[in-house]
């Protein structure tokens, strides 16, 4: 009778636990999708000051001007110019819901998971005031975003070729990924890799074609130059004051930690390519603020990889920290401290790699996926 009655008193316990559980999820859900509202609701679509360089070089693209030199790299136009026969603000708005529809999607159909916890990842990822800052502007860094969430999941399916063809996409602004096919390549992913070259080496025999090799050469020369002002308010220049020598030694250890993790995970491939996103972040001489959204892919990932509190916790929190009601008042944290959260993230990846005991950690209570 008593082993009946504590039988039923655990059940009851359980049972509210996964309630409050359960409520908790959805008010989570209720906030990140609140959000996303407050960002949408505060876009100002005349802005687009990004599209409006893209569409500008997209204009040049005729038969009887080979060279035009353009800070962005060629495909960004080439994606542009179909846009040239609306008007330009019809042009800006269709853009920008591409741009942001790619993103969504990617989230969406990408998700390992079930339940609310798969939805949370989805409007958290997205509400982030970067998302939008780069839907505003209309800058391409969400595309590559998607790309890396779609290959990110191909892997995980074993589509090695169509993970690599999608991954490409980090060529349309290769400073924010660039380390992903080396650390897939560390993997053993050869297949994936070898269909990421075949395509970066069409898309560089197009970009020869388009801007000559002059207009290459202009091209890398703009690249070396002075950088704007607050280009590196991202880079461990703007986070830690790091030049000269302490900055190329923290770069090499990057490098060297994300792609022997890299090898470390070649058993879960996909797991690498989070990593190598942070890493390609941190040692990035430049970025963009809406260059922010590859972070939001990494975290997405690392939530779908580790589905166990203690990680996703954190996630969750950089994302609240990251939405627009502290940031229209002030209170998101500045622009170059958010590398420091890259390099906690990396960090993090890189000891539960290397550190057996962090073993413990994950084989504690999960999150609901």
């Amino acid at each position: 009778m008593r082993s009946d009655l504590a039988q039923a008193a655990v059940r009851d316990l359980e049972l509210r636990a996964a309630a409050n559980r359960h409520r908790l999820m959805l008010l989570a859900l209720a906030t990140v999708a609140i959000a996303l509202v407050v960002d949408v609701v505060h876009i100002d679509w005349r802005a687009g000051v990004d599209f409006h360089t893209y569409f500008a070089a997209a204009e040049v693209l005729v038969p009887t001007q080979w060279a035009q030199p353009f800070l962005s790299p060629p495909p960004v136009a080439w994606l542009t110019a179909p846009f040239l026969p609306l008007p330009y603000k019809v042009a800006l708005a269709v853009w920008a819901f591409i741009l942001f529809s790619a993103l969504a999607l990617a989230f969406a159909w990408a998700g390992v998971g079930r339940g609310l916890g798969r939805w949370i990842a989805v409007f958290g990822a997205l509400s982030t005031w970067w998302v939008m800052l780069a839907v505003d502007v209309g800058q391409i860094v969400p595309v590559v975003a998607a790309g890396s969430v779609v290959g990110w999941r191909l892997l995980r399916d074993k589509r090695d070729v169509a993970a690599g063809l999608v991954l490409a996409t980090i060529l349309l602004k290769p400073n924010t990924a660039i380390l992903v096919p080396l650390a897939l390549l560390l993997a053993g992913r050869r297949r994936a890799v070898a269909a990421w070259l075949g395509a970066a080496a069409l898309v560089l025999i197009a970009a020869e074609l388009t801007v000559s090799p002059s207009g290459i050469a202009s091209y890398t020369a703009e690249l070396l130059g002075p950088l704007p002002t607050g280009a590196d308010s991202l880079t461990l220049h703007g986070a830690l004051g790091a030049t000269g020598t302490f900055a190329l030694l923290l770069r090499v250890l990057i490098i060297a930690a994300g792609l022997a993790t890299s090898y470390r995970f070649r058993r879960s491939p996909a797991a690498t390519v989070p990593i190598a996103i942070l890493g390609s972040m941190l040692i990035a001489p430049y970025l963009h603020a809406a260059d922010l959204c590859l972070l939001s892919a990494a975290g997405w990932m690392v939530w779908q990889e580790r589905p166990s509190l203690p990680w996703r916790v954190p996630i969750a929190a950089a994302w609240v920290l990251a939405c627009p009601f502290l940031y229209l008042a002030n209170l998101s944290l500045p622009l170059y401290r958010w590398p420091l959260l890259e390099l906690a993230l990396l960090l993090a990846l890189v000891i539960a790699a290397w550190w057996p005991l962090t073993a413990w950690a994950d084989s504690r209570r999960r999150a609901p996926a």
